[in-house]
């Protein structure tokens, strides 16, 4: 139990910010990457390679790289920026609102991808059955493709809710390390160990990690359950 003890307010508030980040940039991204994916999966166009390759870049570019890109247009000077400020009257870089806006765009592949991959081997078979009965485009959308894409959609948010939590270079570069505000849990983690506060330090690489296993054992299980249903129903 001497571990807990060297939970402090500031590690609590790093936790909260850090789930509250998470839970936002996912909902934000599953509203983004449903469509986004459909679309891509029924398009056929010559520059789609071009187009994936464009949403795929995330998943190989180096976080600082980036983080800087994202400080540039986020900054002040900037269209957006600048946007923002005489929208809200306060800056989008090292703010939350910033912090949302690039783990959206950092972790949008995470959710992409399992959507657009379910989407590609869903039957078309069900679509066309719901079509001769008059569903329109929508309806047949969310009943029956989302329905049938649970695994995937479920997925999508889960990767996106724990890529968010293990975000580190960009929210440094784009958000800096402001207690409350942009003071996420892998920043937080970052200096401690720079202050040589290793005891806080195994405090937040534990929830981290509990956190992550977590997760991940929970979208497995899902999974699973899921293609033994459809399994039984083929």
């Amino acid at each position: 139990m001497e571990i807990f003890s060297s939970i402090t307010p500031g590690i609590i508030d790093a936790v909260w910010l850090t789930l509250k980040l998470a839970f936002i940039t996912s909902i934000i991204l599953l509203a983004i990457a449903l469509p986004l994916s459909w679309w891509l999966a029924n398009w056929q166009g010559r520059t789609k390679p071009l187009i994936m390759s464009v949403f795929a870049l995330p998943l190989v570019l180096p976080p600082t790289v980036l983080g800087f890109y994202l400080l540039i247009a986020f900054s002040p000077e900037s269209p957006l920026g600048q946007l923002w400020y005489n929208l809200s009257g306060n800056m989008l870089v090292f703010s939350f609102e910033g912090l949302v806006l690039g783990s959206v765009i950092y972790s949008l592949p995470f959710a992409l991808q399992p959507l657009y991959s379910g989407f590609v081997q869903l039957d078309k078979r069900y679509l066309e059955i719901a079509y001769s009965l008059g569903f329109s485009n929508v309806e047949r959308f969310f009943k029956i493709v989302i329905p049938l894409c649970k695994a995937p959609v479920v997925a999508a948010f889960g990767l996106s809710f724990a890529h968010t939590i293990g975000e580190f270079g960009v929210v440094l570069m784009i958000g800096g390390s402001i207690p409350g505000e942009t003071q996420v849990l892998s920043i937080a983690l970052y200096e401690q160990v720079e202050a040589l506060a290793y005891d806080q330090a195994h405090v937040l690489s534990l929830l981290l990690l509990v956190f992550s296993f977590i997760l991940l054992a929970a979208l497995y299980r899902f999974n699973g359950i899921a293609v033994s249903r459809s399994v039984n129903r083929s």
